[in-house]
């Protein structure tokens, strides 16, 4: 330091180096730049601000709210707003107590959003989750307000606190000093307890709806002089899932990928999505069960960057799209997320596609997404649901099936012989077992290429690999006996002469059936005989039954299986809507239980029961003649129960 010259500058201590140039201010991101300052500023909420302005209004202030909905919507946003309107007052204008109308900053708001605010205390419940926390709330909450109007606690993920905070907080939420008011917010509203709830006033903050995020994304680009597609806008509203802070931080996310351009390529290359057209088409082709256009498509998406996991998905997607479309077009219609492709080709989709099928293919993806996340080599785990999906789509519902055996049946072979024989361009038939009204050994194969009914659209067949087997003869039905039996489509064969039958045993009534199942040690097929079968008809060769709620849907194909094996005869085992009667077991348990009851009203037995205390009937059994060999009761429970005499 010099006399003269005073104290030296940076510069001149550091010859050589630039002046420097001040600090940058530092970059906001989105999420916190375009942060609600204001009810009016929140989206999607209109109900619970309507309810606060309401209760400002008239005064009816309580002393705690719960805000409580996914993450991204909002919740600690709307308490720190809250806290603003509880304390609002302007410099100059008389104090006219709380209010949701906050036209220009107040004496205390620009504290309150910087969370500097001495009487507004926010605190994070996942890291301070014990009883010591509460205890400094609860010994500070009996001072008053140094300059606000009110002492504001928010407690943000409130469902960390640990169950002896909670329990401290009881007394101080239902009683708190008029001065005191408590805010909370929770992504997890069952984890906190009913106590707490029931002293909240509770808000659900809603996802908010994609028209309204799509707008709202679509403010902020102008506002950022960012272009942005509607379509990319679409992509991230619908990756955001109603979630405001997750889509303004894909959008930030976009403009730095997209160097300032916002395009759907760029926003399918970030988030590793699938084009939608693309999978329309993946959809069209699955539709068709042309399976090497379905193998092509979805290698070249895995090519392009999409992951196998989110083709599916967005497969899926589709589906439920176009079942909505079938089912509720105008309110499906109305989707501002969805493309103008997606919307004209899903509604023809609708026009053609039956419910049944789009629920079957729901189905299989649903079950597939899980297997390909999991796998080891993904790409193959998709490509093989593929095939799954179709060769199903193509494959008759259990009903129609039915109908077809049905009108076979009645028409006869030599009608449906030629429409029944395969092409030589379809695929391998696969087999579809039907045990309703029928003989479970009876089957139908369909091939995937073939139409099956006026609900699916005509598609073409799929192409027949090199190197596949030729298909099978294809089976026609012919009437016989009541039911319906295979038949070969050659009329020279339609009618062999019959083999003869091997003796088996005599199954006169359902309780035979069910000892005959007891004798071949068949047990699980007898539990369910007497639990889940309630009779509604039997002749020899012919059962019909209601299943009970819960059975197994296979007993019918099961038990005409057996049979056929055990007494080497054909049966013809059926469902039936009619009541029937009780099951097996709950006749032996009623017939149980009016053996004890008898026994119970015997006046021997009862003074037995009256003598010895504690003591109960544990059976009861039939007195054998004298000279003859005890006679059990009959195991299904129909025997005859005699009163016990005076020997028992």
């Amino acid at each position: 330091m010099d006399a003269t010259s005073g104290p030296l500058s940076d510069a001149g201590l550091l010859p050589g180096l630039p002046e420097p140039t001040p600090a940058a201010t530092p970059y906001r991101v989105l999420a916190r730049k375009y942060r609600p300052q204001n009810f009016d500023d929140l989206i999607g909420q209109g109900a619970m601000v309507r309810t606060l302005a309401n209760a400002f209004a008239a005064n009816r202030i309580p002393q705690a709210w719960m805000l409580t909905g996914v993450r991204g919507v909002g919740k600690t946003t709307t308490a720190r707003i809250l806290a603003r309107g509880l304390n609002y007052v302007r410099d100059g204008h008389p104090d006219t107590g709380p209010t949701i109308a906050m036209p220009e900053l107040g004496r205390h708001c620009q504290a309150i959003m910087e969370s500097r605010h001495m009487d507004v205390l926010e605190m994070d419940a996942a890291s301070h989750t014990g009883i010591d926390d509460v205890r400094g709330i609860i010994d500070g909450i009996r001072y008053s307000p140094v300059s606000a109007r009110y002492k504001v606690y928010i407690v943000d993920e409130v469902h960390m606190l640990s169950e002896k905070a909670f329990n401290a907080f009881l007394k101080t939420l239902e009683e708190p000093p008029p001065h005191a008011k408590f805010v909370f917010a929770t992504t997890e509203i069952r984890k906190v307890p009913v106590t707490i709830l029931s002293r909240c006033q509770r808000f659900d903050l809603r996802r908010v709806e994609a028209e309204t995020l799509v707008g709202h994304l679509g403010r902020i680009c102008a506002a950022e002089s960012v272009e942005a597609d509607a379509e990319a806008l679409a992509a991230i509203t619908r990756a955001a899932e109603g979630s405001v802070r997750d889509a303004l931080s894909l959008l930030d996310q976009a403009i730095a990928h997209g160097a300032g351009l916002v395009s759907a390529q760029s926003v399918r290359d970030m988030l590793g999505l699938a084009d939608r057209g693309r999978i329309v088409d993946l959809f069209e082709a699955v539709m068709r069960g042309d399976i090497p256009a379905s193998f092509a498509e979805v290698r070249g998406q895995y090519e392009a960057g999409a992951d196998p996991a989110v083709i599916l998905s967005d497969l899926a997607s589709f589906t439920h799209l176009v079942t909505r479309l079938k089912l509720v077009p105008e309110e499906a219609a109305a989707d501002p997320t969805l493309s103008e492709a997606e919307r004209s080709r899903g509604r023809d989709f609708a026009k053609t596609l039956s419910v049944r099928v789009l629920s079957r293919a729901w189905q299989i993806l649903l079950k597939a997404i899980p297997e390909v996340q999991t796998a080891t080599r993904p790409l193959a785990a998709a490509e093989m649901a593929l095939v799954r999906l179709a060769y199903a789509a193509d494959l008759p519902t259990p009903d129609e099936a039915l109908r077809q055996m049905k009108a076979q049946a009645l028409t006869g072979p030599a009608a449906t012989a030629g429409a029944a024989a395969p092409s030589p361009a379809e695929s391998p038939s696969l087999a579809v077992s039907q045990s309703l009204a029928v003989s479970p050994s009876l089957a139908v194969s369909p091939s995937p290429g073939a139409a099956m009914a006026e609900a699916r659209p005509a598609l073409p067949p799929i192409p027949t690999f090199s190197g596949e087997p030729p298909p099978r003869p294809a089976l026609t039905m012919a009437a016989h006996g009541g039911g319906a039996r295979p038949a070969l489509a050659n009329p020279a064969l339609a009618n062999p002469a019959p083999a003869p039958q091997p003796e088996g045993p005599r199954l006169l009534r359902f309780t035979d059936v069910v000892a005959l199942a007891d004798a071949k040690r068949d047990i699980g097929l007898k539990m369910a005989l007497e639990r889940e079968v309630h009779l509604v008809r039997f002749e020899e060769g012919r059962i019909e039954f209601r299943l009970a709620e819960g059975g197994r849907q296979s007993i019918a194909n099961d038990l005409a299986r057996a049979l056929d094996a055990w007494t080497g005869r054909r049966w013809i085992v059926a469902l039936s809507k009619e009541a029937g009667d009780p099951t097996l077991d709950a006749t032996a348990r009623a017939a149980t239980e009016t053996r004890h009851q008898n026994a119970a009203a015997h006046p021997l037995v009862r003074e037995v029961l009256a003598r010895f205390p504690g003591a109960q009937i544990v059976d009861v059994r039939d007195k054998a003649p004298a000279g003859s060999p005890a006679i059990e009761a009959a195991p299904t429970g129909e025997a005859e129960t005699d009163e016990p005499d005076d020997e028992a």
